[in-house]
């Protein structure tokens, strides 16, 4: 039984992997308190759904004009100094944001700091986010261990989605929402500290005269070449701009529909965490990634289905069990994406790529909460994602004609990059090869 544990977090046995799974473990549970927070605390304040998804548009939207620059810097620059300048800046952003509400200088009459703030958080989340998914690779060294890490970062985010929550909706009832974002700000802490502990070093980039916009088409050329990358960047972005929406109408549920507060909240965001952290230890399980393309398609017809039963749910017990199916689907379709990008591409496209999946995530996620604000204002919350479920479905279902054509893309992208260790697959025969 001990080894089939050590087996599962094996990744866990890299010093410095260890070392920034633990720092960054404690800072993601503040990061889930304050998500948490942010929507109870606007919606308590407006009542509008519409500002409710005004807040997440704005928090998303400059991964859309930065996370292009960030992948050709991750692919340019020592990422481990870049990590610590960002994790710096959450620090400094959350903690002016936690002093403006403690103080009440944000309050119903005053709204538009929480705009500013959910910004200025934006910007910082555009460069850390395609940097810090390269830099995990970086801790790992091994392509072997790539789905384990990725898998073992998936259980520490979503054990965290787990804790998060819940302590969060306690802690607004027992305090305030002031409280919590100091909370999330001291968190941010164990994680720089632990960045200075981790040793790692960078081969010599030579200088380069190619320009970083050069570097960026040349990224997107290489992504759109591809089969392989350009569904997967294309399918996580519709069901984050479809799929990840039911996020923001969490306060709305949770208040109108269920008759219930923050605590309510809490335990929906929560038991969306425990499904996904099941999602988590599943893909850590696994050795290798065969079977993951027809597994995508299958969760995401999962996730849609699980949406439409929820939107009409108004038993918080039932609507509970099905958050546990829609944190399971979500979960494996993130993270799926995540391992197969990077088991797939060559290290030096990976910050460049890496950047366009983050892009499909935090670009397409302002677009998709905007969006479903706007109808859920005019239709309500239960037609809003009863619609963008159906999306999500006639997309999967399309989907699964292509199956065959996706797998043989990977394969043929593996053995390009001599990294068909992580399929156990043998080598390909030369009109397989071919391109």
């Amino acid at each position: 039984m001990f080894s089939k544990l050590k087996s599962l977090f094996v990744s866990l046995t890299i010093r410095n992997y260890r070392i920034f799974f633990m720092g960054q473990g404690v800072s993601l549970i503040g990061t889930w308190i304050q998500r948490t927070t942010m929507g109870w605390f606007v919606y308590r304040l407006t009542g509008s759904a519409f500002l409710l998804g005004l807040v997440s548009f704005l928090s998303m939207i400059p991964s859309v004009f930065i996370s292009p620059f960030a992948g050709a810097w991750a692919d340019r620059w020592n990422r481990h100094h870049i990590m610590i300048i960002t994790q710096t800046a959450f620090f400094l952003e959350t903690s002016v944001l936690a002093i403006l509400v403690l103080t009440g200088v944000i309050n119903k009459n005053v709204q538009y700091p929480i705009l500013i703030m959910a910004m200025i958080q934006g910007v910082i989340e555009a460069i850390d986010a395609p940097i810090r998914q390269s830099f995990v690779m970086d801790l790992v060294a091994k392509r072997s261990m790539i789905p384990n890490a990725i898998a073992t970062n998936s259980a520490m985010f979503n054990g965290a989605r787990l804790i998060g929550p819940a302590v969060g909706g306690f802690l607004i009832i027992m305090f305030s929402e002031g409280v919590c974002f100091a909370i999330n700000a001291i968190s941010y802490i164990p994680v720089i500290i632990s960045l200075f502990f981790i040793r790692i070093s960078y081969p010599a980039i030579p200088k380069q005269s190619e320009s970083t916009i050069k570097k960026i088409i040349a990224g997107w050329r290489y992504s759109w070449h591809s089969f392989p990358i350009r569904m997967l960047v294309s399918n996580l972005a519709v069901y984050t701009l479809f799929g990840m929406s039911y996020a923001t109408l969490m306060p709305v549920f949770a208040k109108d529909i269920l008759h219930g507060n923050s605590g309510t909240q809490g335990l929906l965001m929560s038991t969306a965490g425990i499904g996904a952290l099941t999602g988590s230890m599943f893909l850590a399980s696994r050795k290798n990634i065969r079977g993951m393309a027809l597994r995508l398609i299958i969760v995401g017809l999962s996730f849609s289905m699980a949406l439409v039963v929820f939107a009409f749910s108004v038993s918080l017990a039932f609507s509970m069990f099905l958050m546990l199916f829609i944190g399971f689907s979500m979960m494996m379709t993130m993270a799926t994406t995540n391992t197969l990008i990077q088991s797939t591409v060559s290290d030096s496209m990976r910050g460049r790529v890496i950047s366009l999946y983050t892009m499909s995530f935090n670009s397409m996620a302002p677009f998709g909460s905007l969006m479903v604000g706007i109808i859920s204002s005019r239709l309500g919350a239960r037609y809003a994602l009863l619609i963008c479920a159906g999306i999500c479905f006639l997309w999967s279902l399309n989907s699964l004609r292509l199956v065959p054509q996706f797998t043989r893309g990977i394969m043929r992208m593996l053995v390009m990059s001599k990294n068909t260790d992580v399929y156990r697959i043998k080598p390909l025969p030369a009109e397989l090869v071919r391109t």
